[in-house]
């Protein structure tokens, strides 16, 4: 089971840093497991879909996941990776993010399962809020030296001044040795054996490994483990999660799903290859058809569409991907002017992001806007009244996809939303012209 579960991961470049007997714990027994959540926002973005999946992939293996929301460790700031001290939230704000994660977290796994091996949500808060400072000095402090705590790469490259650094707070200093208490609490009452996460975890993590060794010294069987997954990187050095507009955020009210599916189906061939076996379930052989198939006919672009499908089936629905590739198809529809009404006013927005739009008032609208018009002096999208009239004379205008000509008056008729219209210059030049 554990051995096919490790395996697997490592295939589909998962495994970056694994303790020593990881595996043969794994393959021992049902092994509990978690990994921690920061609640820097009110939701997760791609980037925290790999904990996501390694939790999935661990209970699909028979074993049990926790997610652990970090109430109190975001309270702190996790300096792993990071060059400055963060901001500190407010306690109200930290708990409506963690609220926020909570529900993220249970659309992709059922923490009211009846299974065996069924996940848990738990939240450091709960144990950390009443434990004095005193008693964490005595009791957690005195089990790590300093010189241990001082040799973890994300504290040194805080203190030498690497990547711009400016130092590092006390505060920050402890919370290597607070995420180490959380897995020795999760180890003392639920049994939990391995903490898992991303590369830049290392460090905390295994300091929770020692502090688990050290707190329960002396019991033959208190052992904790550790595994990491690489952080996901772009073929051209940029940072995965990003697009033009930001963060890529697993929640529709932040990122839509028509702007999800296109991120994942404008990837380039490269990434789609590595990033179809991080962040999908489909099976090797499915996928090695897949990368097969697509150096056949890259052009077809098989890789990109299907890592699209799975991905966005998997955070939203079967139902949301059906919708954003009938409005990726809408541009290039034949029946365009009907399937265009169809759509929402915030999708419709989605499409023709970045679009050139111009606003006009429905007093002046109401009195008819002709071609010229609508190209040139009342918008601007061309740059001349003589530049709309050659590109009507050559039929190159359209108006919702159809073909116009320059004695063409724009009505309530041409209104998508009852406030757009969709003017086309050729085939690739678009612009929007909005109603007010």
């Amino acid at each position: 089971m554990a051995n096919k579960f490790v395996e697997d991961l490592r295939w589909r470049g998962m495994v970056h840093d694994i303790m020593p007997g990881t595996e043969e714990q794994l393959d021992k027994e049902m092994t509990t497991a978690y990994i921690g959540f920061d609640p820097t926002s009110d939701s997760l973005h791609i980037g925290s879909l790999v904990p996501i999946i390694l939790l999935v992939h661990l209970e699909k293996a028979g074993h049990k996941p926790i997610a652990l929301v970090g109430g109190a460790t975001g309270m702190i700031g996790d300096p792993s990776g990071k060059s400055d001290e963060r901001n500190l939230l407010d306690e109200t704000t930290l708990a409506h993010n963690v609220a926020g994660i909570r529900n993220i977290l249970s659309r992709f796994l059922d923490f009211n399962s009846n299974e065996k091996n069924a996940p848990v949500l738990v939240n450091n808060y709960d144990w950390m809020k009443n434990f004095s400072f005193i008693d964490f000095a005595r009791d957690v402090g005195k089990r790590i030296t300093v010189n241990y705590m001082m040799a973890k790469d994300s504290v040194k490259k805080r203190l030498s001044g690497e990547e711009g650094s400016v130092g590092m707070s006390f505060t920050e200093f402890t919370y290597q040795l607070i995420q180490g208490y959380d897995f020795h609490h999760l180890y003392k009452t639920m049994g939990c054996k391995l903490q898992m996460g991303g590369s830049d975890q290392w460090g905390n993590i295994t300091t929770g490994t020692e502090l688990v060794r050290r707190m329960h010294d002396g019991e033959d069987q208190a052992k904790a483990y550790a595994m990491t997954c690489p952080l996901i990187t772009k073929a051209d050095g940029s940072k995965f999660g990003k697009s033009e507009g930001g963060n890529v955020w697993l929640d529709a009210n932040k990122t839509s799903v028509y702007k999800f599916y296109q991120f994942w189906l404008n990837t380039t061939d490269e990434d789609a290859e590595k990033y179809i076996k991080i962040f999908t379930f489909l099976d090797k052989e499915s996928i090695e058809n897949l990368i097969e198939e697509h150096k056949e006919n890259p052009g077809f672009r098989a890789l990109q569409k299907r890592l699209a499908e799975e991905v966005t089936t998997f955070v939203h629905s079967k139902e949301d991907y059906e919708n954003a590739i009938k409005a990726s198809k809408i541009l290039f529809s034949k029946d365009f002017k009907n399937e265009i009404r169809e759509l929402d006013e915030n999708l419709f927005l989605d499409v023709f992001e970045g679009v050139k739009q111009a606003e006009i008032s429905r007093a002046e609208f109401d009195e008819g806007i002709d071609m010229i018009g609508a190209l040139a002096a009342k918008t601007n999208f061309l740059g001349s009244n003589g530049e709309a009239r050659r590109a009507l004379k050559e039929n190159a205008i359209a108006v919702n996809k159809e073909k116009v000509k320059e004695d063409y008056v724009l009505t309530t008729e041409d209104l998508i939303n009852d406030k757009y219209i969709v003017i086309s210059r050729g085939k690739k030049t678009n612009f929007i012209l909005k109603v007010v």
